[in-house]
């Protein structure tokens, strides 16, 4: 019994991660501990756990299982899968603060050299292509090693490129392969809790994906302007080495992987009348060819589906809001009120801040759907546009605060800094409903729905840096900013719409597969 046991459990085939790495940080380098093997009960034989089908599966206590670790440890890989992201985020945007030195070194107009920060957007759309199949089918672990290992590689070509073309191609594949921890993160939250914990988690990766690209430019505008813009890519790299560290100590957490790792070390055990004992898996699931033929074909059939049609639009103009941003603040603060570029940024700050409130919200709002739950144990997907109405009606309002307080010298700068706060937090709320409520609408296609979405956000925070100085300059800042509030108020009324109706609209839909709320 013993024997087999350490056969079956042999430390060298524990989905953790390298023995180096567990001197770093011991109690993130497995999902269980020695004592938990001990306590595990085969009754009372090595003999592998089924299900009805024949297949290895999780018992209902089993260590193996990553809805089963202990609450420090689920707590640690979260926050360690959102500071990687949060890495991401930073670097997307770390180019508008010092363009006009990027430009001026390289002798470029400063629309070209804005082009740093839109291929470094262009890279985000490979990873739901490229990316989400590969983790689905070999896990989130070693994709993840891999493709920041890439990242940090070419954030160096950044750095340290010798002419504009280096430098540009270095962003668009670091873009490109900082795109797999964004996509794979969703999948280790999903991984990791159950579904009203999973809203709080994502919750916090939305902290990282709206505080992130505020923070770049505030940053490299006054690393720029002490040491010059190349130390802005050397604050990436220096962030990206801690960001690797917290990476490699993240184990794997796909079930259908741990499960099909867990077969193949009974298979090696040899245990009679186990032999040839597989996953569902491995027994069932597409070949990697499928999977990417999936992944390529599906999401531009969903695109055209009403709701997700309609959540794209919405959710790319909210990214391209986000990413004008950084075009409407040098305006205001720099040109109008005469501020230095550095400090220009700095009411950038409220935009930082305002996320972290963002999520106290959104977690206000799971324990209302939860109490919702528990009293009648079932919750319709739309329960989660609630903050998105609310979100909706503050992206048009601030933003017309905004356009119509910044741009007067008179009017105290905390003012358009307020509006900036505030409408962050609209911004936050409305990602984070939309993204849930696409998730539980089209549960059996969420990669496909989340990958179409994506490229959508993508697009549209690329395109931004092209021509929002130049759209902000010819129709000036309330020009400009009440065509983007004015389009904000006509898009608000999606939520609503969705609210009242998405029911019926999905009992339309062929691809709509949702069964209930609460529950995996």
């Amino acid at each position: 019994m013993k024997n087999s046991l350490s056969a079956i459990f042999s430390c060298a085939d524990l989905p953790g991660v390298p023995r180096a790495i567990e001197l770093f940080c011991p109690f993130a380098s497995r999902p269980w501990t020695k004592r938990d093997l001990e306590a595990i009960d085969y009754h009372s034989e090595a003999v592998p756990y089924l299900n009805v089908n024949g297949y290895v599966d999780f018992h209902a206590n089993d260590p193996e299982d990553p809805r089963n670790w202990s609450r420090a440890r689920t707590w640690y890989i979260t926050a360690a899968s959102i500071f990687v992201v949060l890495n991401g985020t930073i670097a997307s945007s770390i180019s508008a603060g010092c363009a006009r030195s990027i430009a001026a070194e390289f002798q470029v107009s400063e629309v070209v050299a804005n082009l740093s920060t839109t291929l470094f957007q262009l890279g985000y759309c490979a990873g739901p292509f490229v990316f989400a199949p590969f983790s689905e089918f070999y896990g989130r672990r070693w994709l993840l090693y891999g493709t920041y290992a890439c990242y940090m590689a070419f954030n160096f070509l950044c750095a340290f490129a010798p002419s504009f073309g280096a430098h540009a191609f270095g962003r668009l594949m670091a873009g490109t392969f900082v795109s797999a921890p964004l996509t794979v993160t969703p999948g280790i939250l999903a991984d990791l809790w159950p579904p009203f914990d999973r809203d709080n988690s994502v919750a916090l990766l939305a902290v990282a994906v709206w505080a992130g690209p505020s923070l770049g430019p505030v940053v490299s505008a006054f690393l720029d302007q002490e040491r010059g813009w190349r130390w802005a890519f050397y604050f990436v790299l220096w962030l990206g080495a801690l960001g690797g560290l917290a990476a490699v100590t993240i184990p794997e957490t796909h079930p259908s992987t741990i499960l099909a790792q867990k077969a193949q070390r009974h298979r090696d055990a040899k245990i009679s009348g186990f032999e040839n004992i597989r996953a569902d898996a491995e027994a069932n699931g597409p070949t990697l060819r499928q999977a990417y033929k999936t992944a390529l074909l599906r999401p531009w059939v969903l695109l055209f589906d009403p709701i997700s049609f309609l959540c794209c639009v919405y959710m790319a103009v909210v990214f391209t809001l986000q990413f004008m941003l950084f075009s409407i603040y040098p305006i205001v603060f720099e040109e109008i009120r005469g501020w230095t570029p550095a400090v220009a940024l700095l009411p950038l700050l409220g935009a930082v801040v305002g996320p972290l409130l963002g999520a106290v919200i959104v977690v206000a709002d799971t324990r209302r759907r939860k109490k919702a739950f528990d009293k009648s144990k079932h919750l319709e997907p739309e329960e989660h546009l609630v903050i998105a109405m609310v979100g909706g009606v503050g992206f048009a309002v601030t933003m017309f605060w905004f356009t119509w307080t910044g741009p007067y010298a008179s009017i105290h700068w905390i003012c358009p800094t307020l509006a900036g706060f505030f409408l962050s937090i609209s911004l936050l709320l409305i990602f984070v409903a939309f993204l849930n409520y696409l998730v539980e609408t089209y549960v059996q296609y969420a990669a496909s729905i989340v990958a179409v979405n994506t490229v959508a956000r993508s697009l549209g925070a690329a395109s931004a840096p092209l021509y929002a100085d130049i759209m902000f300059q010819a129709m000036s800042v309330q020009g400009g900013g009440s065509l983007i509030a004015g389009a904000a108020t006509v898009l608000a009324v999606i939520p609503y719409v969705f609210f009242r109706r998405g029911r019926k609209i999905r009992d339309r839909s062929k691809y709509t597969t949702f069964t209930n709320g609460g529950q995996d």
